[in-house]
């Protein structure tokens, strides 16, 4: 760990030059995650005071969300009375906001701090909001307190900061099947996503072990579905296995997800819902078995792993209750995706249903994985009907892969070549990089996890454009996403410190270019940055930033 203070502190030597671009220093440091596309430092700096008001045009329900959220959070912290106004007439202030067509980046932002004002320019409400979550981590920490400090100076440096994404889908995953979550702790989940400009929440909401979605239509998924009757003590690896012996589950009702659609949507944040298929499927055939290709009884996954029984293919009944669950999910999230899984589907069953051979027969298909495609084109087929677009994971490239299907590709980075090749839209989500239930130092003293070995430097160091792809090719990776499971992850406490800080270095792959990171820059940052997230009380992992391991 005193290896890493040095680094961290050498580091901030070094650095310094580089975020300060006029050679000025101040008290005022310029640390922002992810990185800006082109930071200039100048002297002085702003303040707030009781006669700051805010401009924005033009003012409507959409430009006003970051002129409100920068407003509330000074009041809050200062008990300042911060006005949001338009910009008609000859109203004056000290932070004018705009959206502005100079700014070609739909997500990029323009600021500029000087003594007497900020100004703030975005292409769209979302650049806005960007530009607010920068100014937010240039303020003190103490803003985030969320309670008036008495004397805080709410100061700002001088500076000027061009930037935008590198990449237009910038995520972070979380598996709420497996362990659950509230709804107060998954929204606290995306308030950090927000901080660090990402713009995609993936919610993993069914599987073998819970169905977590209250669908109105088969209220057995959440009577039945949404409960298993144990739940695994220790690592899968041990035996003979061990359980609790207690009953665990839980779901989300659709008022609920609705309050959280419309929370994320707030901090311009896009929840993409995950519905596992064909396979992972335990918790359906638990509710309704005659989805399966045999007889059961079956019941809601108490271990981890893959299972056999999955839904069968051979059955017209299978593809009406998916249409009709479908139609829900689709109800409830806005957004143009749905995740529809299509990972670790084993073929046992199907080589050995009548009603699967028939199908491959009659549809004149070559094997067990052809159905898969076959499956995943006919969902895809109804999400198009319902105006949605499919994503899955890189397993719906067997068989052929389904049209207009997005891939995202988490064994390794070879799906998502393969897919970028056949021009289809790709994002990169490699285990070996971004599995963020992998320890993040030597096991020893950790809370246990499912395995492997991901430190925060390997995490930063991935590039999600593969150098195997041409120029033309490298335009279908649209982004990247972090990833946690959570099998052995049951409680808030230990999903954050599993997900931070190693998400901030996600945020900063999916929003940096490749060629402005730098590690050694970004300790410096998180370093800044660390009293902060105190603060917001995220229990963040504070070990060794380094893989220390001798080769």
């Amino acid at each position: 760990m005193q290896n890493v203070i040095l680094s961290v502190l050498i580091g901030m030597v070094l650095i310094s030059g580089c975020q300060s671009q006029t050679g000025t220093t101040t008290k005022h440091p310029i640390a922002i995650i992810p990185a800006p596309l082109s930071v200039t430092q100048m002297k002085g700096s702003y303040s707030f005071t009781d006669r700051s008001r805010i401009i924005v045009s033009p003012l409507n329900t959409e430009t006003r969300v970051a002129a409100d959220f920068l407003a509330q959070m000074i009041s809050n912290s200062s008990g300042m009375d911060i006005s949001v106004t338009d910009g008609s007439g000859n109203a004056r202030a000290s932070v004018y906001m705009s959206l502005d067509s100079s700014v070609k980046n739909a997500e990029g932002y323009y600021i500029k701090i000087d003594r007497r004002s900020v100004t703030v320019r975005a292409a769209t409400p979302a650049g806005l909001f960007y530009a607010v979550q920068s100014i937010r981590q240039l303020l003190p920490p103490e803003v985030e307190a969320g309670h008036v400090i008495k004397g805080m100076e709410l100061v700002l440096p001088a500076c000027e900061i061009i930037d935008e994404p590198a990449f237009v889908y910038r995520g972070m995953h979380l598996d709420v099947a497996r362990h659950m979550f509230s709804v107060e702790e998954i929204k606290k989940y995306i308030d950090i996503l927000a901080l660090h400009k990402m713009n995609t929440f993936h919610w993993h909401l069914t599987d073998d072990q819970g169905w977590r979605l209250e669908i109105r239509k088969y209220p057995e998924l959440t009577r039945i579905g949404s409960f298993r009757k144990e739940t695994l003590v220790g690592h899968s690896r041990q035996k003979p296995n061990i359980f609790d012996g207690v009953t665990y589950g839980g779901y989300y009702t659709q008022d609920e997800v609705r309050d959280i659609v419309d929370y994320a949507s707030s901090r311009f944040i896009t929840i993409i819902p995950e519905i596992e298929m064909p396979g992972h499927s335990l918790a359906i055939l638990a509710c309704y078995p005659e989805l399966a290709c045999t007889d059961g009884p079956f019941e809601v996954a108490t271990t981890w792993g893959v299972f056999h029984d999955v839904l069968c293919a051979g059955k017209e009944e299978t593809f009406v209750f998916l249409q009709d669950v479908l139609s829900e999910v689709a109800d409830l999230f806005p957004g143009k995706y749905i995740h529809i899984g299509g990972d670790e589907c084993p073929k046992t069953r199907w080589e050995q249903c009548p009603l699967c051979r028939q199908r491959i027969r009659e549809e004149n298909l070559a094997d067990e994985h052809e159905l898969q495609s076959y499956f995943i084109r006919r969902i895809e087929k109804y999400l198009i009907s319902r105006g949605k677009e499919i994503i899955g994971w890189d397993e719906i490239l067997e068989g052929g892969l389904a049209p207009g299907a997005t891939v995202m590709s988490w064994r390794g980075t070879e799906g998502g070549i393969a897919a970028a090749r056949q021009k289809h839209r790709v994002i990169m989500t490699p285990n070996n990089f971004v599995y963020l239930d992998y320890y993040q130092c030597e096991p020893e003293g950790q809370p246990l996890s499912i395995g492997g070995y991901l430190p925060l430097e390997k995490v930063y160091s991935f590039n999600p454009v593969p150098a195997e792809l041409s120029t033309d090719e490298q335009k279908y990776i649209t982004g990247v996403q972090g990833n946690v499971w959570t099998e052995y992850i049951s409680t808030p406490e230990h999903l954050e410190y599993m997900a931070f800080p190693r998400a901030f270095a996600i945020a900063e792959t999916g929003w940096t270019p490749a060629r402005l990171k730098n590690f050694e820059d970004f300790l410096v940052r998180l370093e800044t940055l660390a009293y902060r997230y105190d603060i917001m009380g995220i229990n963040y992992f504070r070990g060794e930033y380094r893989d220390t391991r001798k080769p």
